[in-house]
């Protein structure tokens, strides 16, 4: 995987995008991309993983402008050409899948509820570590995560076990 590296603010900043262009943003993520929360090992902390969010676009390489137009717009994000010739433009952080999601939640068809999960997860964690919520909000965590992937083609994690597990490590 090749990364480009861009020049420019990276961290985050207030999306000024015209609305017809959030909404063709939203559009854009509803055919070709993603929204994810992951579990994610760690050496960092005493628990040994932590929550990672992401949001992504995808598209062929041949027709990857779209992709750094998206990311012009909303100020955010890194570009990764992958070797089975897809490009992705991918956004990671609490605050800026947030503040993305609230920004194109208006105009989203086909994500809506899966945003509506993820924005759910971020308002429980909301300015805190996982380590100051309580078990009882990090098994919903793990109930929000899976209905989450239930809207997703990953099939592997409709299986009872992986649930399991999921909630055995948020628990712990």
């Amino acid at each position: 995987m090749r990364t480009v590296e861009l020049t420019g603010n990276t961290v985050g900043r207030l999306i000024k995008a015209k609305n017809t262009d959030l909404a063709y943003i939203a559009g854009f993520l509803d055919g070709d991309g993603s929204i994810m929360v992951q579990v994610k090992r760690t050496k960092f902390n005493a628990r040994g993983w932590r929550l990672m969010f992401t949001i992504c676009f995808y598209q062929d390489s041949k027709h990857e402008q779209p992709l750094f137009w998206i990311r012009q717009q909303l100020g955010i994000g890194y570009i990764s050409h992958r070797n089975d010739g897809m490009t992705e433009l991918r956004i990671n952080g609490y605050a800026q899948v947030e503040n993305i999601l609230r920004e194109l939640f208006p105009y989203l068809k086909f994500k809506r509820k899966q945003a509506k999960i993820i924005l759910s997860i971020l308002k429980l964690i909301h300015n805190r570590r996982i380590g100051q919520l309580t078990k009882k909000q990090r098994l919903k965590i793990a109930d929000l995560i899976y209905k989450s992937r239930e809207l997703t083609y990953k099939s592997g994690w409709k299986s009872l076990d992986r649930t399991k597990k999921l909630k055995k490590i948020l628990a712990g």
